[in-house]
Order: C-alpha cells, then structure tokens, then sequence
C-alpha cells in the first residue's frame, strides 16, 4: 500500500497508527545512509519477511522494482507500507509502478470537517438529496475568510499565532522548491520557479493559460510546462479539467489551477484574513479554490464515485465547479462570496441544466449568506459551510 499526498499532510503518522501493534521494521529515506544503503542494494534494502514501512519512496523508484520481485515471490498482501512525497506515476525515472500489486491512498492537508469534527458529506448529500438539501450557518464572511488563510496542514492548524503560521508556509514553499523538486527535476532557474509559484497563487481557482506565463516569468513556454507538471507531482497544485460530454475534448479543455491548500496560496500573496476581505481583496478567487480543494477531498472518501471539472462555452457561459459519476448524473456547483445572490448568478448553471436534462441534478450557488434559498426548479443558493456540515438525509440522525 502506498499513502502519497504532501508534505507536512500527515503521512507518517497515518502509516504509524495503521502499523500500531505489528512487529516492523522502518526506513526513512530522507537520512542520507539510509538513502545510501537503499541505492547501494535495492534487492538486500526490502528483503524483510514481515511488515517493512519505507518513508518517501519517491527517492529511490529503483526500490519499486526491488518490492516487485519481492511481491511475485511470496504474494501475501501487506507487506509493504510506502509513502510518497510525489505523484509517483510522474515520475520519470520511475521503472515500473507495480500494476495490480499496489492500492494508492491520497492523503491530503485537512479538510475543514477534519478540523471541525464535522461529518464532510456535501458530495453524496447533493447526489442523494438533490434540491431537497437544506443547510443554514452562522459562519460569517471573515470566519471564512480565517479558514481560507489557515489551510489545512496539520502544523500550521496547530498554529494558533498568525506570524507563527506564516513561518511554516514561509518554509515549506522554500523547502518544497529547493529539495523536493529539485530531486525530482533538475531546475535551472530557482528565482523563476519563486516567481511562477506566486504568480499561480494570484491565479488560484482561475483558468491555467500556460504559454501567457512563460513571459511573466522570463520562462520559455516548455520550461513553464515542466516546471507546472513539477507543481502538480509534489501536491502543491492541482489542475481542474474542463467538463465536456466529449470525453476527448476535456483532454484538450483549458484546465483550471488550484493550490492544494490555501493557507499557502495566501500566504504567497501576504493576504491575511483582515486584508482579503477589503473591497480590493482576493476573497473571490481564493474562496473558489478553496471550495474546489474541499471537493476535491471529498470525493476520495465520498460513497458517490464522482469527478471534479470546471465548464466554460466559447460563449464565456461558466460554472465554477462540475461533479458527475459514474452514471452520468451530474451537479453543477457555482461559488459566490457575496452574502447576497441574484438570479443571474445562475445563468451557467441553467445553461448546464437545459443542456443536461435528467441527467442534471441541482445546481447550487455557494455564497457567504446563512439560509438555503430556491432560485427556481433545481436551483439552490446554499451557505458555503454546507460543504462539511451538510449529510444526506438518510445518515441524519433521526
């Protein structure tokens, strides 16, 4: 089993409560002679007879064909507990990824009914219940705003004191260019690789037009290219595929970028909870990633097996957030941070709807106000909070 997600999400404590109890044996590639030993003798490094827990293994992709031989030698399952500081299917020195020999678990920063103790069950309550779905909060506009600069990595929630948080993101951006990425992909130009982090941090939740940055940042396009695919691997970023019915026309669709947290992307931009609500404030783009980011954990652990896309026509028509399963039902989900909405707020998604059919479930706007509001038939504006307070009805309790 391989749990892969970001640093600092809380990987090594997850595979040491799930290795609670069993006799094994731990190797951490981060320490150099570990590191050394595992390069040195791949084949000697994994030959364990019981539980072996390897720490980022993305260090070492030979060990990966190592645990293979392993593997097809002696196939009792769970022998081996991997974590991963990268997207290993990206790597390119990766010599074989042990098809149908390894589940992969993500593990992402917290989500905030983690945080809460709140039940996270948005996605299947919108499947389930549809515009039956009732949801009302008291969480105010900078109670958001607070959540948005917080994020969600285990330290920095830790962190009480705002100057102590911005230290750890400070951090872990800097480490994260100069070790993680760095081992991944030699980097010619760090300053640029900065330069681009932060320039994508004012682009969160907005459409990804790679070759407009290239000039931004004194890259060249291809250079701009591999350096986003790097993002992506080391779970700093993710990118939001365009929604089409044509599955081949979401591979060519103009994506969208999120960060991963948004405790980051704030603090790139030196927007704390105070100033990101002024007029001039990023409030908007940041709350559309930060509800992007919040679906898209949910839908790791969600009954509903679903994916997440954004949908914009060459008309400009748009709706920030689509979710359809594997039947083809789909939710349209629009982000407003305003405590008001207007019937205009839902033009994408009645167009998405027209265009759907039965096949469109609901269509929810998600604003800062505190009261779940009919805007027509299968039209919702919902409290932004529903997304880890709401359930589906049939879990409620009764």
């Amino acid at each position: 089993m391989l749990v892969n997600g970001a640093r600092q999400s809380g990987k090594s404590t997850l595979v040491r409560l799930l290795a609670k109890g069993r006799e094994a044996e731990w190797r951490n590639l981060d320490t150099p002679v570990v590191r050394q030993a595992a390069l040195a003798d791949p084949a000697g490094f994994v030959a364990f007879p019981e539980l072996m827990v390897i720490d980022e293994i993305q260090r070492v992709p030979d060990l990966l064909l190592a645990i293979k031989e392993q593997v097809d030698t002696d196939p009792r399952p769970g022998r081996y507990l991997l974590t991963g500081s990268a997207r290993l299917l990206g790597l390119r020195a990766l010599p074989d990824a042990l098809p149908g020999r390894m589940e992969t678990i993500e593990l992402w920063p917290f989500s905030q009914g983690e945080i809460d103790g709140a039940p996270d069950g948005f996605v299947d309550a919108l499947f389930a219940d549809g515009e039956s779905l009732r949801h009302t909060s008291t969480v105010t506009r900078p109670e958001y705003a607070d959540r948005i600069v917080r994020g969600g990595f285990p330290e920095a929630v830790a962190r009480s004191n705002p100057r102590r948080r911005e230290r750890f993101l400070d951090s872990y951006v800097s480490d994260l260019i100069s070790r993680e990425i760095s081992q991944l992909s030699e980097i010619e130009r760090v300053s640029e690789m900065r330069a681009l982090v932060r320039l994508l941090a004012a682009r969160s939740g907005q459409l990804l037009v790679a070759n407009t940055l290239s000039s931004r940042v004194g890259l060249s396009a291809s250079t701009v290219h591999r350096y986003l695919a790097l993002l992506d691997e080391v779970f700093l970023t993710k990118r939001i595929p365009a929604w089409s019915r044509n599955v081949s026309d979401r591979a060519i669709g103009t994506p969208k970028i999120a960060f991963v947290d948004s405790g980051v992307a704030a603090n790139l931009l030196g927007a704390d909870s105070r100033s990101l609500v002024r007029p001039d404030g990023l409030f908007g783009p940041l709350l559309e990633a930060f509800v992007l980011m919040e679906l898209a954990r949910q839908l790791t652990w969600s009954d509903e097996r679903a994916e997440l896309f954004h949908y914009r026509t060459k008309e400009k028509v748009e709706v920030d957030a689509v979710l359809e399963n594997r039947q083809g039902r789909v939710v349209g989900i629009e982000v407003k941070a305003s405590s008001t909405v207007r019937p205009d707020d839902f033009k994408g998604l009645r167009h998405l709807a027209d265009r759907l059919g039965d096949d469109f479930v609901v269509g929810v706007v998600l604003y800062t106000g505190s009261q779940t509001l009919p805007f027509g038939e299968r039209m919702r504006a919902m409290p932004v909070s529903a997304l880890w307070e709401a359930m589906p009805a049939h879990r409620r309790p009764s």
